[in-house]
């Protein structure tokens, strides 16, 4: 076997990475993360001017080539749109499909399982799980065609463990009470199935599917919270957004080129219990 340059495994220069979710709290530091490693990128958010900003705030940091575009991915049609576009600008070989919502209405999104509506329900999984399949059904036939691509698809810890509900005991985000939906758990146990049946299908046309799955990571939760979370995690902490994007970077490059149809999950140690 000969020699390999394994640092070299982990480097980007020449690929283009497409991020959905990109002006997001993990889409932003995945998509710097990205352009460190010398991934040129797209990047995909709902606002047009925020992802062209943030397009040029990397590439000027990076110096990578990027573009920004708007894309709903619960619509068939804009991403279809948008898939076409970003090929024009390159062939992509790298799409982190992150996208997410909590939906429009943030008292719907937190209502009691009791009586959560399913208009919310539908709201939300058209993006959480449609819209994942959407982006990846479009990248990836393109990505099949040419005989290589890595997709990666971010679910949640809640996605394989329900929420312990005792940790929302007093707890808040962004100063209002607060749980985990079980549309929430649904649409990212979706992802996680959805991503081993695409594994499968496009493993024998170059294309490798993983689902990357954080823990809670903090953002605007109270102290409450942070606490009762925290004395859960075997580390001790929350994790930073930060510590996703290494997992990210592996699965983007051939340092994982053996890997597909794997859910890598970056939750402290807390399903190790």
């Amino acid at each position: 076997m000969p020699d390999l340059s394994f640092r070299k495994l982990f480097d980007l220069s020449g690929k283009t990475a497409l991020v959905t979710g990109a002006c997001g709290l993990l889409g932003r530091r995945f998509a710097a993360g990205l352009a460190e490693f010398g991934a040129d990128l797209v990047v995909v958010d709902l606002d047009a001017t925020k992802s062209a900003d943030l397009a040029a705030e990397l590439a000027k940091r990076y110096a990578v080539k990027a573009i920004g575009l708007a894309c709903d991915v619960a619509d068939s049609g804009a991403v279809t749109d948008m898939a076409d576009i970003a090929e024009r600008f390159a062939a992509i070989d790298i799409l982190l499909n992150n996208a997410a919502s909590k939906g429009s209405s943030r008292d719907a999104f937190f209502a009691p399982v009791e009586s959560f509506d399913l208009g919310t329900w539908r709201e939300i999984m058209s993006v959480n799980l449609d819209g994942v399949f959407l982006v990846a059904q479009a990248l990836g036939k393109k990505m099949a065609d040419r005989g290589r691509g890595s997709i990666i698809q971010t679910a949640s810890i809640y996605g394989l463990l329900a929420p312990d509900q005792r940790i929302y005991e007093g707890s808040e985000y962004n100063g209002r009470a607060i749980n985990t939906p079980a549309v929430y758990t649904a649409s990212k146990a979706g992802v996680i199935g959805l991503t081993r049946h695409l594994a499968t299908c496009w493993a024998g046309r170059g294309v490798r599917v993983n689902t990357l799955t954080p823990g809670g990571v903090a953002s605007g939760q109270n102290e409450e919270f942070n606490r009762r979370y925290s004395a859960r995690i075997p580390l001790g902490r929350m994790a930073e957004a930060d510590d996703l994007v290494g997992a990210a970077i592996f699965l983007a490059s051939d340092a994982s080129r053996y890997v597909t149809g794997q859910n890598i999950v970056v939750d402290g140690g807390l399903s190790a219990w």
